[in-house]
């Protein structure tokens, strides 16, 4: 198989390059870097491009058997209106530009990411892949990255939205994050710890693109999570327990609005996501148990 990934030179685009190359896969990756750690490996190509523009990277759309597309800003950082722009258009922009490349003669599955942030804020409520959308802005960004995704069916593409919960795994991602704070004994859950949190194993995350990509009448969007979604307060605990650390600290929420404005408000959002249509399907998870992922991936 001949694979293109967007925003390969990112965390879970390195991920899944080693992952495709370790099958015997030929595997483009386009990001933003100068380089990439798999530069010099067999059926790995590396190109630095901006995906939201036009280019000559375009030409190897024509040429592949399924587009990966993880291309965006990343959204933990303060937004200011400019920041939330490129958050925006780094992805509806991205998208776009890989629509345009499809070659309509050739059968390919185009994968497009999203997020379980596409429901909003909603508390207890147990989100399946046929809830509504939320309203709020990251919500709003995920229902146009979509629908931009899915006009790859006007050129005979196979589209497979994935909203991804928050990706679990080593060198990287969101606990590269955490585990300073853990590690001296300042970690604990964010404000009262009572939202839900669904997160998902980098390895499962791999497994499933591959089972949907063999599995040619799967399309649309699937939840991108363990089917344990955990609150917030209940994820800390299990960390700090592998760690062997204390996990009472807990940050209020007015510090957290206070010096992350708005996306310290998405910080606090609670989706519980539930991975219907992959456990429908019969995916079977690896990790779906929050204390077994970390420990595979500290220990």
């Amino acid at each position: 198989m001949n694979v293109l990934i967007t925003g390969g030179s990112g965390f879970v685009g390195g991920h899944l390059s080693k992952y495709f190359i370790e099958k015997g896969d030929r595997v483009i990756a386009l990001g933003t870097s100068t380089g990439h750690p798999l530069d010099g490996k067999d059926n790995f190509e590396y190109i630095s491009a901006d995906t939201t523009k036009e280019g000559a990277w375009q030409n190897r759309v024509k040429r592949v058997d399924a587009v990966i597309n993880l291309a965006g800003r990343n959204i933990f950082k303060y937004w200011t209106a400019s920041y939330k722009n490129q958050i925006y258009e780094s992805r509806i922009l991205t998208t776009r530009r890989l629509v345009e490349a499809l070659d309509e003669s050739r059968p390919m599955v185009f994968f497009n990411t999203s997020a379980i942030g596409y429901y909003g804020d909603r508390g207890d409520a147990l989100l399946k892949e046929d809830t509504s959308a939320g309203d709020d802005f990251l919500a709003s960004v995920c229902v146009d990255w979509e629908n931009e995704a899915l006009k790859a069916n006007e050129k005979g593409a196979r589209v497979v939205i994935m909203r991804f919960g928050v990706i679990l795994g080593k060198n990287g991602g969101a606990l590269s994050k955490m585990l300073p704070a853990y590690r001296f004994f300042m970690g604990g859950p964010l404000a009262s710890g009572e939202q839900w949190f669904s997160w998902f194993h980098i390895e499962d995350l791999m497994a499933a693109i591959g089972f949907i990509y063999e599995n040619n009448t799967m399309e649309g969007p699937f939840n991108f999570c363990s089917p344990q979604a955990v609150k917030n307060k209940e994820f800390a605990k299990t960390l700090g327990h592998v760690l062997k650390r204390p996990a009472f600290m807990k940050i209020p929420a007015f510090a957290i609005k206070l010096f992350m404005g708005e996306m310290g408000g998405a910080l606090l959002s609670s989706q519980k996501g539930v991975p219907d249509r992959l456990e429908t399907s019969g995916f079977q998870f690896q990790y779906p148990d929050l204390e077994k992922a970390f420990s595979s991936i500290i220990r």
